[in-house]
């Protein structure tokens, strides 16, 4: 393992991991992980997904891939490091699309971790997976666009410092991927409306931990908010999601990996009678070595996935990105499931972190395109060359 991924699983494990036990308020929990991210800063590990030249470590998309696995293990990981979504992906598409002054305005202070963003674009009343189908708008007015439209599990909209919106400023187009455009909208002007931090199966979640519902009713913006082109809004998005997916697939082994531990340490001291534990059991048995297998399968197709992207591009990699989607979030629920089931009651309980990833990343086959819309899109591809 490099030094830097030994340095990094160290730091976890001493000052991350602990805080996961003091069930502290989230206005408590912000400040030490703030404070950890001066140390993050200071070791020389900010920003892992970006280039030097912006303050990042420079590495490749299949180098960063084990971090992001590292940090994965820990639901605060990717945010101490600076590289959680949807920031990351805000950070990366300001970076090749915007406009000096808003990188001045957006993308310095959210590289300096001094504020958040969210991104906005699905909808409760369109099909998530179908951009093209969005309902909201911003026309055009003079200098300015007029925003009208509902969104929601805009991720970390609450405490926000501004959004990117996905929406239609040409409906009327008849390429229907040039009708939308990506749209920077600051969360602090008249019209955008709060509505509420959305529960996931019964929580809602704070700050940085939340999905929020957001309506915007006539919100004016200049006409120089606007990213990269108009029409540009569905390329820029695909810009965004085929190295967001790969780092979604990264944290979810890194998930797996922990959850794994857990299952096989339940195994080993968990009693059923007198001198056997659950681990002698072939049903448990099988579970671990089947969770083994498709962990160690995930990562590499992962790590191939990424390799694909740095050397060709997301646009040349989309049957490897959609194929990893769908295979890594079903491998999640499936070691999670089995790591619950290990723990018995103790399992659906909040006194281990298994519950909370049940809960919390359920969605894992829903967001970025769901398993059934990635599973065709291999398989239309693949048919082609048939």
């Amino acid at each position: 393992m490099s030094d830097y991924l030994t340095g990094i699983k160290e730091f976890l494990n001493s000052e991350v991991i602990p805080l996961e036990q003091e069930n502290l308020p989230y206005s408590e929990l912000l400040v030490k992980l703030i404070d950890l991210r001066d140390q993050v800063k200071s070791a020389g590990w900010w920003l892992p997904q970006l280039p030097g030249e912006v303050g990042g470590m420079g590495l490749s998309l299949e180098q960063f891939g084990p971090i992001s696995e590292i940090l994965g293990g820990c639901p605060y990981g990717h945010f101490v490091f600076n590289c959680q979504a949807p920031d990351a992906g805000n950070m990366e598409i300001l970076i090749e699309h915007g406009t000096p002054e808003q990188k001045e305005k957006y993308l310095q202070p959210l590289l300096k971790g001094d504020i958040r963003s969210c991104f906005a674009m699905t909808e409760p009343d369109t099909a998530g997976s179908n951009p093209i189908l969005l309902a909201t708008t911003a026309t055009a007015d003079g200098d300015d666009y007029v925003i009208n439209g509902h969104k929601w599990f805009a991720s970390s909209a609450d405490g926000a410092e501004f959004a990117i919106v996905m929406l239609q400023t040409d409906p009327e187009n008849e390429n229907v991927h040039q009708r939308a455009s990506q749209i920077i909208v600051p969360m602090n002007i008249p019209g955008i409306e709060f509505v509420r931090n959305i529960p996931i199966m019964g929580v809602a979640g704070e700050g940085y931990f939340s999905h929020g519902e957001l309506k915007f009713n006539n919100v004016r913006v200049p006409k120089s908010s606007i990213l990269g082109s108009e029409g540009a809004g569905f390329s820029i998005a695909q810009d965004r999601l085929g190295p967001g997916r790969i780092h979604h697939c990264m944290r979810w082994i890194g998930i797996c990996e922990r959850a794994f531990g857990m299952m096989c340490e339940r195994a080993m001291s968990r009693e059923i009678s007198p001198g056997k534990s659950l681990a002698t059991k072939q049903t448990i048995q099988n579970w671990i070595a089947e969770s083994r297998a498709e962990i160690n399968a995930s990562r590499l197709m992962v790590l191939d996935a990424a390799n694909r992207i740095d050397t060709v591009g997301a646009h040349k990699a989309k049957v490897e990105i959609s194929t990893i989607k769908f295979f890594v979030s079903n491998v999640l629920m499936n070691v999670l499931d089995r790591a619950i089931q290990v723990h018995g009651a103790l399992g659906i309980t909040s006194d281990t972190l298994l519950s909370h990833w049940y809960t919390h990343e359920r969605g894992a086959r829903i967001y970025d395109g769901a398993d059934e819309v990635h599973k065709s899109n291999v398989a239309r591809e693949i048919l082609k060359s048939y």
